[in-house]
C-alpha cells in the first residue's frame, strides 16, 4: 500500500477520551480486547505459547457479535470444492477491491483452521451417521461450503466452545469493561490500554493493563445506524481508539446491509432479528406484496446473488412500489424443516407475531457488517508498532467492497492465528511489562452527551444508508459537524448555560466513538464517487475502475482533521512497522 506510515520515534501528543486517571494497573504479555471468534482464538493461541494473556471484553465473554452469527462458517470442506473456487467467489463478491493474496491466504488456511476449531470443541451439524459435516449454500457461493451448527445457531456454538476453552485454560479475563485508549512507551511503541470496568471490587472504575502487544478484536460499528443486526455493544470502539492513537483505517464506506432482516416497523431502532442467508440457500425466495419474485433476471444466482446486489434489489423494488419492506417466502419448507433447520429464526419470527410456516416474512435491509476497519498486514499488524487488529474491526483486504457471506467467522479464525504467531515471534514471554510514558501534551476529545447517539444514528440512516448521494451525505456530514461543535462548545464553556458538558461514562464514551467512526465513514463515502459493492451512490451509479479501483486510507491528525490518501491499486501489501519482525 502506498502511504505507509513509519513507526514513531516518540509518542505523539495524545488524543484521548476524557476519563479519570487509572486507579489500578496490572502487567501482561498481551492484552486482547474482544471476546468473539477473533479475540478468543488469538487469546487461546497466545496463552498456549506461554504468554501472559488478558482478555478484556465489553460485556460477558459470550455477549459479542459472534454468538449472533446464524448462517455458518465458509470453507472448502466439501467433496469437489477447492480453495481456488472459494477464492473466485470471494473476489467476485468483493467487486474488484479484494486483496487477492489476502484472500488466497484465507481460503487455503481456512479448512485447517476450521478443523482446529472442531478440535477446540465446536460441534457442527452432521450430514450422515459417519460424521460428515453438513454444508449449505449462501449468497455468492457457487458450492455448498457453509458449515453450520444447531441449524441456525452457528455463532452461539462457536462462542460456547471458545469460551469453555478460555475458562478451562484459566486465561485472565476482565468482563464488563470498555477499552478507552492506547498507552505507549517512551519510544512510541504500544504499552497497553486504559479501560473502564463496570462492577464491584478493585477493578471498579478506570484502570490499565500494561503490555507490549495489544490485539483489537472489538467487532463492528453497526450501532452507528438506527437499525442493525449488531448487538448494542458494537459501537466502533476499536476503530475509534486506533484513530485517536494515530493508526490508519481503510474503507469504512463499505458497510454491508444484510438484505433480509425482520422488519419490525419504520421506527424500529437498535438490534433487529436477522433472517439468515441460509434460508435463501435452502430455497426460500423474495417476493413483493403481490407475490412476484423480483430477483429473477437481475443476477444469475437470483436470491443467492452477493448481498449488495440483493440489498439493492430489495431497496429498488421498495422505491418502485413505495413500500416499507419486501417478503421472504419459505412456506414450502413446511413446519418440520423450519423447526429443525432454523429454530432460532422461527422463534424470533413467532415472538414478533409472524409464523413463517404459514406466511411470508416481512424483510428489509439493515446495517450488518463493516468490510473496512483498522488497516493491517497479513499478520494483523497495524501501522502502530505492537498494535494488532483482527475480525470485523480490521481491514485485511479480504472483503474488498462487499463481504462474501460467512467469510467473517473464517477471517476471524485465520487472522487471529496469524496474529498469535506474530506476537509470539516479536514479544518473548515473561519480559518486563512496558512502562507507559505520559506524552508531553495530552488532548482530550470533546465528549458527546449520551442522547446524541440517536441523532448520529438517524443522520447516518438518512444520509449514509443503503442508498447514498452527495446531497444525503452532505446533510449527514453537516449534522455530525454540528454535534462535534456542540460538544466542543460545551467542553470549552461557550455553550448556553442549560447545555452542560457531558460527564465521562460509558454512554458518553460510546456516543463519542460512534461520532468518530461516523465522520470517517461519511467522509470516505463522499470521496468515493462511484457505485461499487455495498457502496451505492445514486448520483454516481456506475463502477469506475479507472479512478476508484483503489482503497481510501484515513488517519486522524493531531488537530483532529482527517488525512486521507488513496492506494495505487486494489492490493494491500504487507505493512510492518519499524522494529517488527516480518
Amino acid at each position: 500500500m502506498t502511504g505507509q506510515s513509519s513507526a514513531p520515534t516518540a509518542p505523539r501528543p495524545a488524543i484521548r477520551l476524557p476519563a479519570p486517571a487509572p486507579g489500578w494497573a496490572e502487567p501482561a504479555d498481551v492484552v486482547v480486547v474482544g471476546s468473539g471468534v477473533a479475540g478468543l482464538t488469538a487469546a487461546l493461541r497466545c496463552a498456549a505459547a506461554g504468554l501472559r494473556t488478558v482478555v478484556v471484553t465489553k460485556a460477558r465473554l459470550d455477549d459479542g457479535s459472534t454468538r449472533w452469527a446464524q448462517g455458518g462458517i465458509a470453507a472448502a470442506l466439501g467433496e469437489g470444492d477447492t480453495p481456488e473456487q472459494h477464492l473466485d467467489d470471494t473476489l467476485v463478491a468483493g467487486a474488484g477491491l479484494c486483496d487477492a493474496d489476502a484472500v488466497r491466504l484465507l481460503v487455503t488456511e481456512g479448512p485447517d483452521a476450521v478443523r482446529r476449531l472442531i478440535d477446540t470443541g465446536a460441534v457442527f451439524d452432521k450430514a450422515d451417521a459417519a460424521g460428515t459435516i453438513a454444508l449449505t449454500r449462501e449468497g455468492g457461493h457457487h458450492r455448498r461450503r457453509i458449515a453450520h451448527a444447531g441449524g441456525d445457531a452457528t455463532g452461539a456454538e462457536i462462542s460456547r466452545a471458545l469460551v469453555e476453552a478460555v475458562r478451562a485454560r484459566a486465561i485472565r479475563t476482565v468482563e464488563n469493561a470498555l477499552v478507552l485508549d492506547l498507552l505507549t512507551d517512551a519510544e512510541g511503541r504500544t504499552a497497553g490500554v486504559t479501560l473502564h470496568v463496570m462492577g464491584e471490587g478493585r477493578h471498579d472504575g478506570v484502570g490499565a493493563i500494561h503490555a507490549p502487544a495489544v490485539v483489537l478484536a472489538t467487532g463492528g460499528m453497526g450501532q452507528v445506524f438506527s437499525a442493525t443486526t449488531n448487538p448494542a455493544v458494537s459501537t466502533g470502539d476499536g476503530v475509534a481508539l486506533a484513530l485517536r492513537a494515530g493508526a490508519e483505517v481503510s474503507d469504512l464506506e463499505f458497510v454491508q446491509f444484510h438484505p433480509t432482516v425482520l422488519f419490525l416497523g419504520a421506527d424500529a431502532e437498535g438490534q433487529q432479528p436477522l433472517v439468515s442467508e441460509a434460508v435463501r440457500g435452502e430455497g426460500a425466495y423474495l417476493v413483493d406484496a403481490d407475490g412476484a419474485r423480483f430477483m429473477v433476471g437481475q443476477h444469475e444466482l437470483a436470491e443467492l446473488a452477493p448481498r449488495d446486489i440483493v440489498a439493492k434489489g430489495i431497496t429498488g423494488r421498495m422505491l418502485e412500489q413505495d413500500a416499507e419492506h419486501m417478503y421472504l417466502d419459505g412456506r414450502h419448507f413446511g413446519a418440520e424443516m423450519w423447526a429443525e433447520r432454523f429454530p432460532t429464526i422461527l422463534a424470533a419470527c413467532r415472538a414478533h407475531g409472524i409464523d413463517p410456516v404459514t406466511e411470508p416474512i416481512p424483510v428489509a435491509p439493515a446495517a450488518h457488517y463493516a468490510s473496512g476497519g483498522i488497516r493491517t498486514d497479513r499478520s494483523g499488524r497495524t501501522t502502530l508498532p505492537g498494535l494488532y487488529a483482527c475480525g470485523e474491526t480490521a481491514c485485511t483486504g479480504v472483503h474488498g467492497a462487499n463481504r462474501l457471506a460467512s467469510n467473517s467467522l473464517l477471517e476471524g479464525l485465520v487472522y487471529a492465528e496469524r496474529i498469535a504467531e506474530a506476537i509470539v515471534a516479536a514479544h518473548p514471554a515473561g519480559a518486563p511489562a512496558p512502562v507507559p510514558a505520559e506524552p508531553a501534551r495530552t488532548e482530550t476529545i470533546p465528549l458527546l452527551a449520551p442522547e446524541q447517539r440517536f441523532a448520529i444514528q438517524r443522520a447516518m440512516t438518512r444520509g449514509a444508508g443503503v442508498l447514498r448521494s452527495e446531497a444525503s451525505l452532505a446533510e449527514a456530514a453537516a449534522t455530525l459537524s454540528a454535534l462535534r461543535a456542540q460538544a466542543g462548545d460545551a467542553t470549552a464553556g461557550g455553550a448556553p448555560a442549560e447545555a452542560k458538558p457531558a460527564e465521562p461514562g460509558v454512554e458518553s464514551w460510546e456516543a463519542t466513538n460512534l461520532l468518530c467512526v461516523a465522520r470517517v465513514l461519511v467522509d470516505s463515502a463522499r470521496r468515493r464517487t462511484e457505485t461499487r459493492g455495498c457502496h451505492w451512490r445514486e448520483d454516481h451509479p456506475d463502477r469506475d475502475d479507472t479512478h476508484w479501483r483503489r482503497h481510501l486510507v484515513t488517519r486522524l491528525n493531531q488537530d483532529r482533521t482527517l488525512s486521507v490518501h488513496t492506494t495505487d491499486g486494489a492490493g494491500l501489501p504487507a505493512t510492518v512497522p519499524a522494529g517488527e519482525t516480518p
